[in-house]
């Protein structure tokens, strides 16, 4: 089990990979040298052999009566071991000897006669082995009826070729251990990066991501996060997901504090009427001289408004969360601003409400009517309570590009900055720095939250700025494709204020 890991790592198997590649060259470079080798002096062979048949033809041609005589091999410059024959008509051998070192040529002998047998007389090459001499390149030459047979000794060429084949072995197997030991260094080198971000990896996946504020994991240093090599993109990819995990996991931390803290606000605010609910019923549970009936039945009629509200804001938000579709149809907003700054009149009458419309197309939206009306009468009625007696609150209404903006704009107090960031987030309230007017109870602060989940389920957009003596809330939303048509002339914008 051990072997067959260690043959699995990337480091044996490059290992491996590569010295066979370099053998596979290696051998076939030696079988091409070798084959190249010996037929380039199997070629210079062949033309000593055509030359000395050549010669001894011509020689044999100057006795051609004499058809045994081999006295050509008497001349001088025939190389040793040379092999010479007379033939007959038919390719018989009449007479065969061969020149020795420094002495007169020999008569072959009947067993090397035959292995000369069968010959052709055809001017091709020949390898032949003739006992006791070795193994010869032979050919036969003819020529006004006569016919030489010449053979010449292939040991020569033998021992050239074997002291290349060993020569190129030893070569090729020092070379293969020298570039094995350098890819063995380089490889290990080269890996050490991988090997670093492999143990990142282990550590990070041993770090309690379960438990606890996950924060400063081991990063991949900056220096094994060269995009230009591959072990740097896996350790800059390790680096970038280990970055969205703890971007997640703080994500899912903030996340659930909200949602604790969202629990919490939301008990505290059921748990309020539902208190003053008990408190007036156990009131007159003892006796109605402890308090008139009609005032605590209005009491608790409010309280059960109040709660009954609430708990259908939450139901509202639920429904928003789990994405269910709302009623899909053509909305004028010029009109709906209209209707709800009229509603915002009358339940404050003690601020100037104003309206301005800015309309270069149409402002027709494809949506729920009823809670686009609930998004625009939750920011008047935001205005409304968090400003004091007299503020000047404008609700504007222009179409630009594809976009249909309301604004709600008014000159209180302003937003406090530290609210701004979470001032659409559920249960947030103003109420510490944001007078009320008329002394009001405080609300559930869900408004602004409902109007951002609205806006969103509309596929628009909801942003705030405030300063003192200038908050205003900008509700974008795309107009209706479909629609043709103007509510007033395109070429001249027109304002309104009531």
């Amino acid at each position: 089990m051990t072997a067959r890991r260690r043959l699995r790592s990337l480091r044996t198997r490059l290992l491996v990979f590569i010295g066979v590649t370099l053998a596979v060259v290696c051998a076939a470079m030696a079988l091409t040298t070798v084959l190249v080798q010996r037929a380039y002096l199997l070629g210079n062979l062949d033309d000593r052999v055509d030359n000395a048949a050549q010669r001894s033809l011509g020689g044999a041609r100057l006795r051609p009566e004499q058809e045994n005589s081999l006295a050509f091999l008497m001349e001088s410059g025939h190389p040793a071991g040379m092999l010479a024959a007379r033939l007959d008509d038919e390719g018989g051998l009449l007479s065969a000897e061969v020149v020795g070192q420094d002495a007169v040529p020999t008569a072959l002998t009947d067993t090397q006669r035959t292995a000369l047998d069968g010959i052709a007389t055809d001017g091709s090459t020949h390898t032949a082995t003739v006992p006791g001499l070795g193994t010869y390149r032979i050919t036969a030459a003819g020529s006004d009826g006569v016919r030489v047979l010449v053979g010449l000794p292939m040991d020569d060429v033998r021992q050239l070729i074997n002291g290349l084949v060993a020569v190129e072995a030893v070569v090729a197997a020092a070379g293969l251990t020298v570039a094995g030991c350098v890819c063995t260094v380089v490889i290990r080198r080269q890996l050490r990066p991988l090997g670093r971000v492999a143990a990142t990896a282990v550590e990070v996946s041993r770090a309690p991501l379960d438990r606890g504020e996950v924060t400063a994991l081991t990063r991949v240093p900056a220096s094994d996060t060269d995009p230009g090599s591959e072990a740097g993109q896996v350790g800059a990819a390790l680096n970038r997901m280990i970055d969205h995990v703890e971007s997640s996991l703080s994500q899912r931390r903030r996340t659930e504090e909200r949602m604790r803290r969202f629990l919490s606000d939301a008990s505290h605010e059921l748990r309020t009427p539902l208190a003053s609910i008990a408190g007036y019923a156990e009131l007159m549970n003892r006796g109605t001289d402890r308090i008139e009936p009609v005032l605590a039945w209005r009491r608790v009629s409010a309280e059960s408004a109040r709660m009954t509200g609430l708990v259908e804001d939450l139901l509202l938000l639920a429904r928003l969360d789990e994405g269910r579709p709302l009623q899909s149809d053509e909305v004028d907003m010029a009109a709906l601003v209209a209707e709800a700054v009229w509603d915002a009149r009358a339940a404050g009458d003690d601020h100037d409400w104003q309206l301005e419309l800015r309309l270069d197309a149409p402002a027709l939206v494809i949506g729920d009517g009823a809670r686009l009306h609930q998004v625009v009468a939750n920011l008047l009625g935001n205005a409304r309570v968090h400003t004091p007696a007299g503020t000047t609150v404008v609700a504007t209404v222009e179409t630009r590009d594809a976009t249909c903006v309301v604004r709600v704009r008014d000159d209180g107090p302003g937003i406090p900055p530290a609210l701004l960031p979470t001032v659409f987030e559920r249960f947030t309230r103003a109420d510490v720095s944001r007078t009320r007017a008329g002394g009001l109870a405080g609300g559930s602060g869900l408004g602004l939250a409902i109007v951002a989940a609205i806006t969103g389920a509309h596929g628009g957009h909801i942003g705030v700025r405030s300063e003192p003596g200038r908050t205003e809330f900008t509700l974008e939303l795309p107009l209706a494709d479909s629609v043709s048509g103007t509510l007033c002339d395109a070429n001249s914008p027109r304002g309104v204020s009531t």
